[in-house]
């Protein structure tokens, strides 16, 4: 009772195939350990965070987890099923620059106004920051979320606003690669989003 089965639906498969960059074999196998880790087939925030803290534990993963949590969880319903799992975790670690920034932007606009204000940077930096603890060694022009902040907006915001829009962040990262680095602190978008194999 309440048991799931561990292999997907033919239609399932093959729309999760269609709609990520997951091979029919690959997503099936993402499904099982899916399941083993979420026996209920939803996982929760509490949950995401747990798993999430394993990646970073010289710091607090609990803020950015959260951030993270809130971009996989597409219907906003405070859980994660294996379809937005999968979803975004194919964006994430197999998806295109583009679609990868669309991700990163959806993830610090907090409010989902289509910008991102220093305020909102701000938040996600300062989680970022806490993460990864004292573990990395920043750079003196980037020695504090506020001095981070300031330097990504310095180099995207292109009409001086006060806040990004989706193109200017998008631009801003595609003509420069230190941006990138900048938005996710290097180790932190390795392969943080990976639960599982």
């Amino acid at each position: 009772m309440g048991k799931h089965n561990s292999k997907l639906k033919p239609e399932v498969l093959q729309d999760l195939s269609a709609t990520t960059e997951f091979t029919e074999v690959e997503l099936q196998e993402w499904y099982r350990g899916f399941l083993k880790d979420c026996p209920s087939g939803t996982l929760s925030v509490e949950e995401f965070k747990k798993i999430y803290g394993n990646f970073f534990p010289y710091g607090d993963a609990s803020k950015f987890a959260e951030h993270v949590f809130r971009t996989f969880d597409a219907n906003g319903d405070n859980s994660i099923d294996f379809r937005e799992f999968i979803c975004a975790l194919s964006v994430t670690s197999r998806g295109k620059l583009e679609d990868k920034l669309k991700w990163a932007f959806s993830m610090y606009d907090l409010d989902g106004n289509g910008y991102i204000s220093r305020q909102e940077m701000l938040e996600i930096v300062c989680a970022i920051y806490k993460m990864v603890g004292t573990v990395m060694k920043m750079p003196e022009d980037e020695s504090t979320p506020e001095k981070r902040v300031e330097k990504i907006f310095k180099q995207m915001d292109r009409n001086l606003d006060g806040k990004l829009s989706l193109a200017e962040f998008v631009e801003g990262a595609k003509s420069d690669p230190s941006i990138v680095r900048l938005l996710q602190c290097d180790s932190v978008g390795s392969g943080a989003a990976d639960t599982s194999n």
